[in-house]
């Protein structure tokens, strides 16, 4: 029996420097996707409680598909964060004695705060995703009749748990992490594929900053509404 010649390839592409970089990318990019997405459905409760509730009720029904769309985002989650401790590792190695001094240093490397801090906010957010998928995936039950079929009252398990100050605002400094992470990581994540250029690349900065942005506002929004009572 023959080993196809491909495997060796496979290996040395995801050994090498370069071949984590572009894993990381395109998996970054994915999870961002996915983001942006989670984000829209929770501004479904801006329009009521009913449409929200049915929404999570939909996706529930997905039932095998649902499985495995998160089976694959956790995976996804997993290997991303596996490489990129594992590239933040290998430059620790390859430079034990930091800098003395550090600043952001602009084109082309967009050295800043937030390049500096991908590893420190990547482990926070997955601390977050723990917390967050105990509260509400796996939290309590409210059941509720809408047109006549019965299902979760999700909407009541965010409006709760988004009145105690600890969630509400824990949840609200997570997302600036997100923000600070998405910054610079969806930048990153287009430069290791190798698509940008000296033209691009600036544009590309730009609307990575402003996708961040726009999605830590979209997330923070609701948890203050709720905390604040400005949402009926």
């Amino acid at each position: 029996m023959t080993i196809s010649s491909d495997h060796p390839k496979l290996i040395n592409f995801y050994t090498s420097p370069v071949g984590k970089k572009i894993i990381t990318g395109i998996t970054g990019l994915g999870l961002s996707l996915f983001v942006l997405v989670h984000m829209v459905g929770n501004l479904t409760l801006f329009t009521g409680s009913t449409a929200y509730n049915q929404l999570a009720h939909f996706i529930d029904s997905l039932g095998i598909l649902l499985y495995l769309i998160e089976f694959s985002l956790l995976a996804i989650a997993i290997f991303h964060v596996v490489i990129g401790i594992t590239i933040r590792l290998n430059t620790l190695k390859a430079r034990p004695v930091g800098y003395s001094q550090l600043k952001s240093v602009g084109t082309p490397s967009k050295q800043s705060l937030s390049s500096r801090s991908m590893l420190l906010t990547g482990l926070v957010l997955l601390g977050f995703l723990v917390w967050h998928l105990a509260t509400f995936k796996f939290g309590a039950y409210y059941p509720i009749v809408i047109n006549g079929v019965e299902m979760r009252d999700l909407s009541s398990l965010v409006i709760e748990k988004f009145h105690n100050p600890a969630y509400a605002f824990g949840y609200t400094g997570a997302m600036i992490m997100l923000a600070v992470h998405l910054r610079h990581g969806i930048w990153s994540a287009w430069q290791s594929i190798g698509v940008l250029n000296s033209k691009i690349s600036p544009v590309v900065y730009a609307i990575a900053l402003i996708f961040a942005m726009l999605i830590a506002i979209g997330f923070i929004a609701l948890p203050l509404a709720i905390y604040f009572n400005l949402l009926n």
